[in-house]
């Protein structure tokens, strides 16, 4: 155990929403708390904590892992807990299930306020609206959390409950810097009631209006400016509590399996930055004409690659490829549809670029080993993101049709050859391992989040001297 903080132990409540994207980060921040001497209780669903990677043993005794069983509902598959196991066109009964935990919750925070010491903070994700509730009705302060990059944050549209206002703002929001069917695929996600009857941008507003502050995870020198302006535009304190990268570590005690040893043999053999990394996610996945459109391109690029391929449900792995592709690519690529140990790939010497979604996970796992981005953005904050990037200099999208979002293997061949064959890629390069100082930068980090630990303790302060106390 770390002894950080001079302050009284705290008792924190995580609820983080059912994505590993977001289960993850969570769980890196319980046991940095936990590191620093505070009680952490974890929530979410058996099946979602069994996934997780253990919790450090020294830290086992801070960190309470509290399960929440999901509700049956029809239409959703069973053990369907975190977004990877649910179709995209079911996501709507995903949240209309998760809704069914607030009467749990509720009874779970009773309990924690029992015998007249409650938790110090809850913390709710950005579609916890009942959460936030629970904890404002029994007098807990609550933090809104978002493992999501500030300056996307900004860039967004106010929060706002009237879905035709919403509908309104996510165009105003998204303007002429939006292709189209970015904007029409964000106003169906966000601004859309659905199975749950509740759109993700109402959640969003109502857990914004009940919580104290808003946590992220970021820091300053990442993005400069962007919290004041947070700050300013949700009327109360906008926290960074750091990037969280990546541990020496690497996979955080999981275990290694016969593909990793498979994987990291491959890359072994190959020469100095020269493979580039292609995962998307483990969400929304590709049909399989654009997957076999990124084949096509990855053939057509000429360079080496490692591709952790997520094939669609139903569809045979090899069904996707193209006729003769892996005979054609088999010197020079690798394709695996399974576990990939991604942290351990973009550590390895012979990685040269990353070609990805865009995720915020992704994106600080890649900056952390200082690699440059070729950007294939699929839903949610990935396409705000990869416009972010791609302003910095830090890689070049995938060229997309407007109207439909799809792309063709000339320029999937032409950003991959923009990134790590052509001049202008040394630039990338660069401007990536200048960013990879700050993400790279382990003490950085931990003071990043005992400055959050001190926002956290000294609450009574903070909210009277917000505008001074904000980084």
């Amino acid at each position: 155990m770390d002894a950080h903080s001079s302050q009284s132990p705290l008792h924190v409540v995580i609820f983080p929403w059912l994505a590993f994207g977001h289960l993850l980060p969570c769980l890196d921040l319980a046991e940095r708390l936990a590191a620093r001497g505070h009680r952490v209780s974890f929530i979410s669903t058996p099946r979602n904590l069994a996934r997780l990677p253990p919790v450090r043993p020294a830290l086992s005794g801070l960190v309470d892992l509290v399960p929440l069983p999901l509700p049956r509902i029809d239409g959703l598959p069973d053990g369907a807990e975190a977004t990877n196991d649910v179709p995209f066109e079911k996501f709507e009964l995903h949240r209309k299930a998760f809704d069914g935990l607030a009467a749990p919750f509720s009874a779970f925070l009773d309990t924690a306020c029992a015998g007249g010491k409650r938790p110090d903070w809850v913390f709710a994700d950005f579609v916890h609206h009942w959460v936030a509730a629970a904890a404002q009705e029994r007098g807990v302060p609550c933090a809104m959390i978002l493992p999501c990059s500030a300056a996307v944050m900004a860039s967004a549209t106010q929060p706002t409950e009237s879905s035709t206002d919403q509908r309104e703002a996510i165009s105003r929001s998204m303007g002429t810097a939006a292709q189209s069917f970015e904007a029409k695929r964000a106003m169906e996600e966000f601004a859309t009631e659905g199975a749950s009857g509740v759109s993700i941008m109402t959640r969003f507003s109502l857990t914004l209006q009940r919580s104290k502050l808003v946590a992220l995870r970021s820091c300053p020198d990442l993005e400069p400016g962007a919290f004041r302006i947070l700050t300013r535009f949700y009327g109360k304190p906008v926290v960074p509590f750091g990037l969280l990268p990546p541990r020496p570590d690497g996979a955080r005690g999981v275990s290694k399996n016969g593909e990793h040893d498979t994987i990291m043999q491959w890359l072994d053999a190959q020469p100095a930055k020269s493979v580039v990394y292609v995962a998307l996610g483990s969400e929304a996945p590709m049909s399989a004409d654009l997957l076999r459109e990124l084949a096509h391109g990855l053939d057509l690029a000429g360079t080496r690659f490692l591709w952790a391929m997520r094939k669609p449900a139903g569809v045979d792995g090899d069904s996707v490829l193209p006729d003769g592709f892996l005979d054609r690519t088999g010197e020079r690529g690798l394709v695996t549809t399974r576990w990939a140990p991604q942290v351990s790939i973009l550590a390895h010497a012979a990685v040269c670029a990353f070609l990805t979604h865009c995720g915020w996970g992704s994106v600080v796992e890649a900056l952390h080993f200082g690699h440059p981005l070729i950007m294939l953005p699929i839903f949610g904050d990935q396409g705000p993101n990869a416009r972010i990037l791609e302003g910095r200099k830090l890689g070049v999208k995938v060229p997309r049709n407007d109207k439909d979002g799809s792309f063709d293997r000339g320029g999937v061949a032409g950003a991959i050859r923009a990134v790590v064959v052509e001049e202008d890629g040394k630039t990338f390069a660069a401007n990536a391992r200048k960013l990879q100082e700050i993400v790279a930068d382990r003490e950085r980090d931990e003071r990043c989040i005992d400055e959050f630990v001190q926002h956290l303790t000294s609450w009574d302060e903070l909210k009277n001297n917000s505008d001074d106390q904000n980084p």
